[in-house]
């Protein structure tokens, strides 16, 4: 018989109760020791991320020139529209309650030093052969590229390249994370910050979820407004679909199910049909909300630059690149590392932080997307008909 597997969503609990208990007890050569696996751990993913673009983006663009023409091209504006939208929502929503909320664990995580009293035995050193602005002009070259190229053997090779990236995310570096969030807790329990940066999540998270419904309330009032439907009873009609999303923690697994309950809603079928699997790829509104929300929290602790200027970039860019976000848990926090970055200017301890944060609401996020793709559904079924 399969032995029964631990989700990543315990795991990484595990991780973090670990992290807090033992660093009450462990020397600071034990704690050293983890740091050390922590240091070539963060720098094997800073020299990952272009190759994790680059294998993802590009043919996750490519793809997208498979499709029927206006229809594909609707879809998939409705879809970055409903996501870029989602992220200025969390952005407006968050600048102007965080100050308020979070005001007093803000200021105590501010005036933390995250780089660390305890330092490791030592590091290794694995800069990235490019970096990310570049891995990204690659990317949406070769994507774009592939639309208009009729060969496929550069849309093979990418294809098999894919394979390989989700191959090192889901038998290496998903497998470890647990271990990495263990040594950052360890590191601040020892360091003696760590139930501070635990009190802002849960604020963060209670935040989230209410963003999270307000959210999908809106997109099914918009979608009601369009196709002439009752929003909440579609919204309802859905559910089966949030539901079987939160289990799997995995937009593709739940295709099946939203599919049928976008049907249900009176979406004809042959635009159901092309959308839901279309949209379980590149329509993140939630899981970009979450990003946003976390990265915000973050940001307006450490001091880095949280100004509309800056999270409108990262916003826009980040849109796209969770079209490449992996069929496996964890899959948009992984796509969105390197704009975290590149962008906000996160390091390898915010970006473990915005990890372990993001992994706990990673199966709302999921429901919350595809519930969304009923909505958007609507919308194309009321264009179409309308044309």
């Amino acid at each position: 018989m399969k032995k029964p597997q631990l989700g990543l969503l315990p795991a990484i609990v595990i991780a973090i109760a670990l992290g807090i208990i033992c660093s009450l007890f462990f020397p600071e050569w034990a704690v050293r020791l983890f740091l050390t696996f922590n240091g070539i751990f963060g720098n094997f993913l800073g020299m990952f991320i272009p190759l994790l673009i680059i294998g993802l983006v590009a043919p996750g663009i490519a793809d997208l020139g498979k499709g029927a023409g206006w229809l594909l091209l609707i879809t998939a504006g409705i879809a970055y529209l409903s996501t870029v939208l989602a992220g200025f929502f969390s952005y407006g929503v968050c600048s102007w309650t965080y100050p308020l909320l979070l005001g007093d664990s803000v200021k105590a995580l501010g005036d933390l030093d995250m780089s660390g009293k305890i330092a490791p035995y030592f590091t290794i050193e694995m800069p990235a052969f490019m970096s990310i602005t570049t891995a990204l002009v690659i990317a949406f070259m070769l994507g774009l590229g592939l639309t208009q190229v009729k060969g496929d053997t550069l849309r093979n090779t990418l294809n098999d390249f894919r394979d390989l990236v989700f191959a090192v995310i889901k038998n290496f570096i998903l497998p470890l994370l647990p271990l990495y969030i263990f040594g950052i807790f360890l590191q601040m329990g020892a360091e003696g910050s760590v139930w501070t940066v635990l009190g802002m999540f849960v604020k963060i998270i209670v935040i989230i979820f209410i963003m999270h419904v307000t959210l999908l309330v809106l997109q099914f009032c918009l979608a009601g407004a369009i196709s002439k439907k009752n929003p909440f009873k579609a919204l309802v009609t859905m559910l089966p679909a949030y539901v079987t999303a939160l289990g799997t923690q995995s937009s593709a697994a739940t295709i099946p199910v939203t599919l049928a309950q976008t049907k249900k809603v009176g979406v004809r079928a042959e635009v159901a049909d092309f959308t839901v699997p279309l949209c379980a790829t590149i329509h993140m509104s939630c899981s970009i909300l979450k990003i946003v929300a976390c990265a915000y929290a973050i940001s307006l602790s450490m001091g880095l630059d949280s100004g509309i200027a800056i999270y409108a970039n990262f916003i826009c860019m980040a849109g796209i690149s969770l079209v490449a976000a992996p069929g496996v848990p964890g899959g948009a926090i992984m796509a969105a590392l390197g704009l975290l970055a590149s962008i906000l200017g996160f390091d390898a301890n915010m970006q473990g932080l915005m990890i372990a944060l993001y992994i706990a609401m990673d199966s709302f996020g999921t429901a919350g997307n595809v519930t969304g793709d009923g909505a958007i559904a609507m919308i194309v079924d009321s264009i179409k008909l309308r044309k």
